[in-house]
């Protein structure tokens, strides 16, 4: 039996997020899980990283990217996220689509972005299935946390111009919702006949890989994971959740704080991004910074997103740092949304999003504060090896 792989950080300031004062002491890493933290004996096999004058956090997360699945610098050859052929594809995933080089990857680690999300693109009503994955450490069947981490879904803007260019439906917010509506329908009749055969082989319907993907959503088991930037969009998505009784994420959520009282009665967690730069399009005229504190006040649960390649992905830092800087919000709650907030709309946070005994050494070891502009990133470390800066 191989030795246990033991890592020590020692002598760090250690800011958990599972408690706003940080720890003074070392983070004891073995075989890539949190074995103990504070002041501890260090064993002497141990590898040693001597964190004097940096902070310990754990690793950031961006809960809504296409990472991989829309390439940097590749044009249409890298560009997989959307399958603009049918309004409803389901069934697709984009773990299928993901490239590991992309070089997206090398950013995150070098911001201390350690786990994100990668979804389908907006073009359909339901796009496919979305996958959490740490953005390092191995090969990338090895990085997967989450493998369905719910399906995508979208309203709005998008998937009306893609379909009314095709002369087909949906091309008005009307069709989009009937669209959604009749694939969720179609995915219950499909699990009632399967539910209706029982063991009996000859009952049970020819596989539909399409409504197949739907099942989860109508368990519960995953959520729709909902494109919607305008209000009244937002409030349709809503509306169609509890008629189904599904769980669901408001993504981007650009207009929510104008119906704050109706996102907080529902329930669903919102992302909020990308907040910087001007809005590229009519639906997100309205979109502020301010809106993340007015949701976060109002108790409901909020991460942050740059939507890469929205913008590059190492810019969570510097939205978070916007947040602060322009909503007033203190530190620790922005810092929240970029960990641990985010790490339980994705459904990991037994995992990533805090440094907790037990959970996946996953940190990054930065110089400064993580909102300063020039604040350095000394190592990211992902289940307990450095990746961050990569070995000569």
């Amino acid at each position: 039996m191989s030795a246990k792989k033991i890592l020590a950080i020692i002598n760090a300031d250690i800011h958990t997020i599972a408690h706003k004062e940080p720890i003074k002491g070392s983070i004891l890493v073995e075989n890539g899980k949190i074995a103990a933290i504070g002041q501890i004996e260090i064993p002497e096999e141990a590898d040693t990283i001597d964190a004097a004058g940096a902070s310990v956090y754990p690793g950031f997360i961006d809960p809504h990217t296409h990472l991989g699945v829309s390439e940097q610098g590749m044009g249409w050859e890298g560009r997989d996220y959307n399958e603009i052929t049918d309004p409803v594809t389901s069934q697709l995933r984009a773990l299928d689509a993901i490239n590991p080089q992309d070089d997206g990857y090398r950013e995150a680690v070098e911001a201390g972005i350690t786990t994100v999300m990668s979804t389908p693109g907006s073009a359909n009503i339901l796009g496919g299935s979305t996958v959490v994955l740490k953005t390092g450490g191995g090969l990338l069947h090895q990085r997967v946390i989450r493998e369905n981490a719910g399906i995508k879904a979208a309203f709005g803007e998008n998937p009306k111009r893609v379909y009314s260019g095709q002369k087909r439906m949906p091309s008005t917010r009307m069709g989009s919702a009937a669209v959604l509506r009749e694939a969720l329908v179609n995915a219950q009749n499909y699990m009632n006949k399967i539910n209706r055969a029982g063991d009996d082989a000859e009952k049970m319907p020819p596989r539909d890989l399409k409504n197949e993907a739907l099942i989860p959503v109508l368990k519960k088991e995953i959520p729709l994971r909902m494109h919607a930037h305008r209000a009244d969009d937002i409030a349709t998505a809503i509306r169609i959740a509890q008629e189904f009784d599904i769980d669901m994420t408001l993504e981007h959520a650009s207009e929510a704080h104008l119906i704050v009282d109706r996102v907080k009665e529902s329930g669903f967690p919102a992302i909020v991004g990308p907040s910087m730069g001007t809005p590229g399009k009519i639906e997100t005229q309205n979109k502020t910074l301010e809106s993340v504190k007015i949701l976060s006040e109002a108790g409901i649960t909020v991460a942050l997103t740059t939507d890469h390649p929205v913008l590059d992905i190492y810019q969570l830092l510097h939205a978070a740092a916007a947040v602060v800087r322009e909503t007033g919000m203190d530190d620790y709650q922005v810092l929240r949304l970029i960990t641990i907030n985010a790490a339980k709309i994705l459904g990991v946070e037994d995992r990533v999003g805090s440094i907790e005994v037990g959970k996946d050494a996953d940190l990054v070891i930065i110089e400064g504060h993580p909102f300063d502009y020039l604040s350095t990133v000394m190592y990211t470390i992902i289940d307990g090896e450095v990746v961050y800066p990569p070995e000569e």
